[in-house]
């Protein structure tokens, strides 16, 4: 729960132009929960799915994959806060508070139970989600998502340390960010690995126009990342996914969250269903929608929601202890396409 303190001042709403799906609009909508504003998009009928965006990001990522999910499912894509169009309190921005916030945003829209799709960030936040509510989950799916292993790309270890919120500042300056473009374009030119995610890199700058996301987006990283890198690992609670359908998707030339924690979550989740983009960097949704559906869809296609029994959820408490487990040498040689 966010703290007293925040700042409850409303901004403007953006002005978008809703996308209509089979007579929906999926436009920004906003309400207020403990008397904050919580943004989300909301299209189509169904079943539901959440998606979560990850750090310095939006619903609005979402965009290419929202109209083909809302054809068949209701799909719920939410600002968490200190992103987007939604308020930015000084409060809690870990990832045991962000599932918290969708847990209520859900029990305010009518939704019992969903598949959660997280991405980054947002995957830490759906596996914590799936932890804290099982009762209320599904499915699981990790996309490049955050608190598997520790490393973690150094740009963002950096905006951890003193100072973060005005070296982040500084980047929007017009001749700074000009020669970031400068940069991220030769990084392009020469086909590296950081130069594939180079166009997200920018917009998640873009994201942050002001002192109170930025002050924000440090206090989600720090919430769970220091110098050293990630501080918090799902791999403790991995074995309680037994039963849950759990899918992870991951871009084979992702240098923000390295590939190798793909592998690494894979063998630690009994079960779970290893999707490697092997071109893309850390979006793989965005890279390549169309696959990404594909396989989205045929994972739910294929799988039962997993059922809750409260006695079997004690008994794997009980009697089930985290192993600790080596991340192979590289990721396994299943690729999509």
């Amino acid at each position: 729960m966010t703290g007293s303190t925040g700042d409850r001042t409303r901004s403007p709403r953006p002005r978008q132009r809703p996308r209509a799906v089979g007579g929906n609009e999926i436009r920004l909508r906003t309400r207020d929960l403990h008397g904050y504003r919580q943004a989300y998009r909301m299209a189509g009928r169904g079943d539901a799915i959440v998606l979560i965006h990850g750090i310095g990001d939006s619903s609005s990522t979402w965009a290419e994959i929202i109209p083909s999910l809302a054809g068949r499912y209701r799909v719920i894509a939410p600002d968490l806060q200190g992103h987007g169009a939604s308020a930015k309190p000084r409060g809690d921005y870990s990832p045991g508070a962000y599932a918290n916030g969708i847990r209520d945003l859900l029990s305010a829209l009518g939704v019992e139970r969903a598949t959660l799709v997280g991405h980054s960030l947002g995957g830490a936040v759906a596996a914590q989600f799936a932890y804290q509510f099982p009762e209320r989950t599904e499915r699981l799916v990790l996309v490049a998502s955050g608190g598997i292993g520790r490393e973690l790309t150094p740009l963002l270890r950096a905006a951890t340390l003193p100072g973060a919120g005005l070296l982040l500042a500084a980047l929007r300056l017009p001749t700074v960010r000009w020669q970031l473009e400068q940069y991220l374009r030769l990084l392009r030119v020469f086909d590296t690995d950081l130069g594939v995610d180079a166009p997200e890199l920018l917009r998640a700058i873009d994201t942050l126009p002001d002192a109170g996301a930025r002050s924000a987006f440090v206090r989600t990283l720090r919430a769970g990342v220091d110098w050293r890198g990630q501080v918090a690992t799902l791999l403790d609670r991995s074995y309680l996914t037994q039963g849950m359908p759990t899918m992870i998707v991951w871009g084979g030339r992702d240098v923000v969250i390295p590939a190798v924690q793909a592998s690494l979550g894979h063998v630690s989740m009994p079960g779970s269903r290893l999707e490697l983009f092997e071109g893309a960097g850390h979006f793989p949704f965005r890279a390549d929608p169309e696959r990404f559906l594909s396989v989205l869809h045929d994972f739910i296609r294929t799988t039962e929601a997993a059922p809750f029994s409260a006695e079997e959820w004690r008994q794997l408490l009980r009697n089930r202890r985290p192993q600790e487990r080596q991340a192979p040498e590289a990721p396994p040689p299943r690729a999509v396409g």
